[in-house]
């Protein structure tokens, strides 16, 4: 029975890396070959964690997992009703800041299933910016303050200026699949391969000795913040055979060396994104477990030149105490000084748009734009008597959409016919307090209008996926301009064969080539086509095939 209750603990702690994901996600793959339970499809590419209880397999969603974390805050309401003396039925919960549309839906739908009406989602971090700002009793001047929050599952790093009551995000960077649970994974890993050296058993397949080794993983990593070693020992690991083994601090940093230098890129990456210098940070926050690792203040304090940290707020606690501070004031309760003229000004971390003609990523919320958003772009039509128009909607910060994620498409029509380029389409995106958009567009003239709220599809952001987003688009900087330039130059070589070929065709226009020049130019044609069709042609390729159909027309045409 108590490896039962113990199988679905892990299953809720683990959770948050499976929600607003799908099963074929890289890293839930991954993180699968490690995990002390099963996860199944749920038959729509979402993944399910089954676990047994009282005898039976049970599967439940992400979703289903975190509204069982949530429901936890029974007790904390049960004892709040007592002291209130009336039902509390409302919360604000919080999400990693890198958390994606599909995520933050799915936190709130994980809100809805354990009975709780959640007043908004707000990220972690701010949330501990905010209980750092109203507890450190400083001035009202304004400074710089970098929260660095690495949790059990997730990262997040955010630069904040905070000037009296205003709070606002300049920056976010982050990773939702590093944390704690990582650091244990790369000691368990080199615990399976120790005890299979002295046994000669691969424990690989037995969920139960994996769950028992796990934990004491974690138990050694914790004792590893104040000492410099610590014992893993476990009597009949796996097949009878017992297990003991010495970590030290040194090893333990050695097996993590990479994980924890990859905490230090987004802190790298917000500081640019702020454009600001690290020596403009005036205070650096550690919050989440994680963070009490020695190794990891060290490398901290060392980008930043050897600049102490600040560690006055409780790591476990701030997140929790800036997320009640925004209820108070959500629900007009918190009236004290501190928090009348409280503002909190958060960003989008990744940029909101639609596709365009060729593919082409328009932007029409910009990535580290304040929330809640409301921007406009307008579009047009590209064909003559158009009358349905597709808004395929992506997050990303790369020209070609194909190295952005969908996150849904809405059509909007009938719309009147007019020549191509005549209509005016209005494009709405909001982005809500809680981070969640809405797309409307608008035929001006006919007042048309369609729209669509992106809403809990599983997964369509993977976690790798997003970690990598910035930095690709940085990265791929000159492969995006030859995207760009090469679409250019197709449209305008499409454009210019559009107008020979009516020339061509026109009997009256044909008379004024000269004798035998009109199979020339279709023969071009055909030539400049079979480029157009080349995925390897470059702009330079296209221009040179426009030119030497334009010198052609032009001495074709010439008088004879």
């Amino acid at each position: 029975m108590a490896d039962e209750v113990y199988d679905g603990a892990i299953g809720i702690d683990l959770g948050k890396r499976l929600i607003g994901r799908r099963i074929d996600d890289p890293t839930v793959k991954k993180d699968i070959e490690s995990w002390p339970f099963k996860v199944i499809d749920d038959g729509n590419g979402g993944p399910k964690i089954e676990v047994d209880y009282l005898g039976e397999k049970k599967a439940f969603s992400a979703q289903e997992i975190s509204s069982m974390v949530l429901t936890k805050a029974k007790q904390m309401k049960e004892i709040a009703e007592t002291k209130l003396g009336k039902k509390v039925e409302k919360a604000v919960i919080t999400v990693p800041a890198y958390f994606n549309d599909n995520q933050r839906q799915a936190t709130k739908d994980a809100g809805a299933i354990a009975g709780l009406n959640v007043l908004r989602i707000i990220n972690e971090p701010t949330a501990a910016a905010i209980a750092y700002g109203l507890g450190s009793n400083k001035s009202s001047k304004e400074r710089n303050v970098l929260i660095y929050d690495l949790g059990g599952g997730t990262f997040d790093v955010s630069l904040l200026n905070i000037q009296g009551g205003v709070f606002t995000v300049k920056a976010t960077a982050g990773d939702t699949h590093l944390g704690g649970q990582d650091f244990d994974t790369n000691l368990l890993e080199h615990c399976k391969k120790d005890f299979l050296r002295k046994s000669k058993k691969d424990l690989s397949g037995d969920p139960r000795a994996l769950r028992r080794l796990r934990t004491a993983c974690e138990r050694a990593k914790r004792t590893l913040s104040s000492g410099a070693q610590a014992m893993i020992e476990i009597d009949s690991l796996f097949d009878g055979e017992d297990y003991a083994m010495t970590i030290t601090r040194a090893r333990f940093e050695e097996l993590n060396g990479k994980a924890f230098s990859g905490t230090i890129e987004p802190v790298a990456q917000v500081l640019k994104d702020a454009a600001i210098e690290k020596s403009a940070v005036d205070e650096i926050v550690l919050v989440g477990g994680s963070t009490r690792i020695p190794r990891i203040q060290k490398l901290l304090s060392e980008f930043f030149d050897g600049k102490k940290l600040e560690k006055s707020i409780n790591p476990d606690e701030a997140v929790a105490y800036g997320a009640a501070v925004q209820a108070g004031i959500l629900s007009g309760k918190a009236t004290s000084a501190e928090t009348s003229d409280l503002l909190l000004l958060d960003v989008v971390p990744l940029s909101l748009g639609v596709a365009m003609e060729g593919n082409i990523f328009a932007p029409v919320v910009p990535r580290g734009s304040t929330v809640p958003a409301l921007r406009k772009r307008t579009f047009t039509t590209v064909a003559d008597n158009q009358q349905t128009v597709q808004f395929p909607v992506y997050q990303g910060e790369r020209v070609n959409c194909e190295d952005n994620t969908s996150l849904g498409e809405f059509t909007l029509a009938p719309i009147p016919p007019m020549r191509a380029g005549e209509a005016v389409l209005e494009c709405v995106f909001e982005v809500d307090v809680n981070g969640i958009l809405k797309v409307t567009a608008t035929e001006k003239t006919s007042g048309r209008s369609a729209n669509i709220t992106i809403a809990n599809s599983v997964g369509k952001l993977s976690s790798t996926e997003i970690e990598k987003m910035v930095s690709d688009a940085e990265a791929f900087k000159s492969n995006d301009e030859a995207f760009s330039k090469k679409f250019e130059a197709k449209q305008q070589l499409e454009s210019y064969i559009g107008r020979v070929e009516e020339i061509v065709s026109d009997p009256t226009l044909s008379l004024k080539l000269k004798r035998g020049q009109k199979e020339k130019i279709e023969s071009t044609i055909s030539d400049a086509m079979g480029a157009l069709e080349l995925s390897d042609s470059t702009a330079e390729d296209l221009k040179k095939q426009e030119l030497a159909l334009k010198r052609l027309v032009t001495k074709a045409m010439s008088s004879r």
